[in-house]
């Protein structure tokens, strides 16, 4: 548990250190959802109903930004070797990676989304039902993210081919993370989406931290 947290901790005071990475992820998460008005017209009843689908597009392109720094540069200082030689598993360190990136990837996306409400022109109970599936959703991208993360590290160029293999995986979070917020097919419907978010979220945690510490391993072989 303390080499767990070690990794937390180092993990978190490297992504907080002033490099700009959470500024830029939440700059492009609310100029992503800002120019759509601008695509689409000032009709606010348009972008109030295909808001939730800008919402988390914003989101899931904004998270895969931080992707490359899950284990790259671990990768390139050698650190990640010594992790696969530590006491602590490298499924524990792994977990900890993901913890890491919901943090400074997802965690200010959902803080910077009242501004995307604005901008959207949602009311308030469809600003509540995105603040709840994000919450709930966004857990499962960040999962998702490490294991193509871990798949590319030793790949050149993999911050270019995560995205892509990631994208499938992703498309059940983005489709009920939708449906969460978006009240056509009544509050049955909604509910039920934020289930089945909640229950991608969890498997995904649960299951990616051993998936990526096995790509990683290969990789390494």
């Amino acid at each position: 548990m303390r080499g767990f947290l070690a990794v937390l901790w180092r993990d978190l005071r490297l992504a907080l250190g002033g490099s700009g990475d959470v500024l830029t992820i939440v700059l492009f998460f609310v100029i992503t959802g800002a120019i759509t008005p601008f695509a689409v017209g000032p009709d606010q009843a348009l972008l109030s109903r295909i808001a939730p689908g800008i919402v988390w597009i914003a989101a899931f392109l904004a998270m895969l930004l931080g992707l490359d720094r899950l284990f790259r540069p671990d990768q390139e200082d050698g650190t990640l070797a010594l992790y696969r030689l530590a006491d602590v598993p490298l499924a524990a360190v792994v977990a900890a990676k993901v913890i890491v990136h919901w943090l400074t990837a997802a965690l200010p996306l959902i803080v910077a989304s009242p501004l995307l409400a604005v901008l959207l022109a949602m009311d308030f109970p469809t600003f509540a039902r995105t603040v709840v599936s994000l919450l709930l959703g966004t857990p499962a991208l960040a999962a998702f993210g490490a294991i193509g993360a871990a798949v590319t590290v030793t790949t050149r160029r993999g911050g270019l081919l995560a995205p892509i293999l990631i994208a499938p995986l992703c498309v059940p979070v983005l489709i009920f993370g939708v449906g969460a917020i978006a009240m056509g097919g009544g509050p049955d419907q909604a509910g039920a989406a934020l289930l089945f978010l909640a229950a991608l979220s969890l498997t995904a945690l649960a299951l990616s931290p051993f998936a990526a510490a096995l790509a990683i391993d290969w990789g390494e072989e």
